[in-house]
């Protein structure tokens, strides 16, 4: 099965290593040139565009950044769908809204190909190490197909439904994820100001009823107070969180966590550390607390 692999940012670059790893024919393209090379240093292909790439392979995977890069790649005129053939199988592994997802499999099923929306969950830590949550939504038997490529990239790899239900998946692991960012990094002001050490009161509570694993990641960087550059930026809360938000809006249901935890992500956000890592939350409670009542 001939794979080609769109997007070697944070997740793609591990992602499409292990597919070269697990000797899998791999063609490659992003925007970045370097990190192209660095794959293809090891065996991989280098396609011009999507375009090219598309023309090239059984299965395509991308790994975008944002929605407007997801559209622009899968339902632009020169993008992935517009070049597909029948029986490929195109998968976008990017956090989008569901409206994405299900405009991607309908173009992708008027070319008589398939569509799966497959994100994705473990940070790059979890990329590099194939060790990911791979969560799928769309027609089965492509995902039956697909599979032992999802195998080399992920530990946890689910069918999750039909269309949008693998990207539903990602924003539910996002919602708490968001969420508990923000109750972890109250908990450790409360820390802080009882003078308890964090990483004390992260060993005690691995033992207890408040583990979490965003207390677990979170503990030492926020101990450290190293909150600068990251690979798990703020901005991507702040672009997942409002993707949920919006979601509930138009779906009618409330999420009065949520919208607590996507002011202070924005908050964080706007104190400069958008590029900063998710625990940098704890300035934004910080700050909060220093104003006069």
């Amino acid at each position: 099965m001939r794979v080609g692999f769109i997007g070697l940012g944070n997740m793609g670059l591990g992602m499409a290593n292990n597919l070269l790893k697990g000797g899998i024919d791999l063609t490659v393209w992003n925007r970045s040139q370097p990190k192209a090379d660095e794959l293809v240093a090891r065996g991989a292909r280098e396609a011009a565009s999507p375009a090219e790439l598309t023309g090239q392979v059984d299965v395509v995977l991308a790994c975008l950044a944002d929605i407007p890069t997801s559209r622009e790649v899968f339902l632009g005129s020169e993008g992935v769908i517009a070049h597909a053939g029948s029986g490929q199988i195109l998968v976008d592994h990017a956090t989008v809204d569901l409206q994405t997802s299900r405009d991607c499999h309908e173009a992708a099923a008027k070319k008589r190909a398939s569509f799966l929306d497959a994100p994705i969950s473990g940070g790059p830590l979890g990329a590099r190490d194939a060790t990911m949550s791979i969560m799928v939504g769309g027609d089965r038997p492509a995902f039956d197909r697909v599979r032992p490529v999802f195998e080399k990239m992920g530990k946890t790899v689910r069918y999750m439904g039909p269309s949008g239900a693998g990207t539903a998946m990602k924003l539910i692991n996002q919602l708490l994820v968001t969420v508990n960012v923000c109750a972890a990094a109250e908990a450790f002001q409360l820390a802080n100001k009882a003078g308890i050490d964090i990483n004390e009161a992260a060993s005690v509570l691995a033992a207890s009823w408040g583990q979490s694993r965003m207390v677990e990641r979170s503990a030492p960087i926020t101990a450290a107070r190293n909150f600068e550059r990251s690979a798990a930026p703020v901005r991507n809360l702040v672009k997942d969180i409002g993707i949920i938000v919006d979601l509930s809006s138009k779906m009618g249901f409330a999420l009065p966590l949520s919208k607590v935890a996507q002011e202070l992500i924005q908050e964080t956000r706007d104190l400069g550390f958008g590029e900063g890592d998710i625990s940098a939350v704890l300035l934004a409670l910080e700050k909060r607390s220093s104003k006069p009542e």
